[in-house]
């Protein structure tokens, strides 16, 4: 009886002994399990806008955030700390050149130098220029022309007959409408001016086209789209000028004479003769 009471007592010593050992084992092992994955890329950290940022408006720390950025897919220009961003003591905050959504990267061609000034020449393209042009409702496609979308110019000239209509210019940008020129902003607005981005050659015709004529504006799809060269149209093209033929009812006259009847064909008529 002892003997046995032993044994189980050296079981149980056994048991225990393997269970402690076990757990050790179980310790080490994950550690190991719980580290980085090699083939995972490496992270770096950016600056990105922490909040919608308007254009012109100036960067403080408020309005940034920094997020996990893969090392090899880091644009260039891109920020890693605000330092670069936030200007020092006295001096003139940088301000936004473009207009960012929250979460996007803030690039180096995005903002301007610390107190530079921020105006719509930044947003103009390499040896362009920014034009005005009067418009109404009807005129600017309902008020849905928006910054940043691109359009076709039109000219109409003339009156009654001689009244006709051309394309003036194509895919033009537009920069402002009045006096905003915020990318984001996509509300519908009727506005009395829109501020375009031409070249100094289309900034001419579109100079002689608003003394010559009436100007419109005509929204362009998002697609890409072949331009072509298109010809002016008269009131009389999109008229149907050829008026349908009249056909004469004929005249029948009867005329009696005495023990003659005979009939006459004369200029559409048919006289008929007794």
């Amino acid at each position: 009886m002892r003997f046995r009471s032993l044994l189980v007592i050296m079981l149980g010593m056994a048991l225990a002994g393997m269970s402690i050992y076990a757990s050790r084992e179980l310790l080490q092992v994950q550690p190991a399990t719980a580290s980085v994955d090699p083939a995972q890329p490496r992270l770096v950290s950016v600056v990105v806008a922490g909040q919608d940022i308007d254009f012109g408006v100036p960067i403080d720390a408020r309005k940034l955030t920094t997020i996990q950025w893969p090392v090899d897919a880091v644009p260039p220009g891109t920020f890693s700390d605000f330092s670069d961003l936030l200007p020092a003591n006295g001096q003139e905050p940088r301000r936004a050149k473009r207009a960012m959504a929250q979460g996007e990267l803030v690039l180096t061609g995005k903002i301007s130098e610390f107190g530079e000034k921020v105006t719509i020449v930044q947003t103009l393209g390499k040896n362009t220029r920014a034009m005005a042009i009067k418009v109404n409702a009807q005129t600017a496609v309902g008020g849905f022309v928006t910054p940043g979308d691109t359009v076709d110019v039109l000219m109409t000239q003339g009156r009654g007959a001689r009244l006709r209509a051309v394309t003036i210019l194509q895919n033009i940008r537009i920069v402002g409408v009045d006096q905003k020129a915020d990318e984001l902003n996509d509300q519908a607005n009727v506005a009395k001016t829109v501020t375009v981005e031409v070249t100094p050659e289309q900034g001419q015709k579109l100079a002689l086209a608003q003394r010559a004529g009436t100007l419109s504006l005509s929204l362009r799809t998002l697609d890409s789209v072949v331009d072509t060269p298109l010809s002016s149209i008269r009131l009389s093209d999109i008229m149907d000028d050829e008026a349908p033929a009249i056909v004469e009812p004929k005249r029948t006259i009867k005329v009696r004479r005495a023990g003659d009847v005979k009939n006459v064909e004369l200029d559409n008529r048919e006289i008929e003769t007794e």
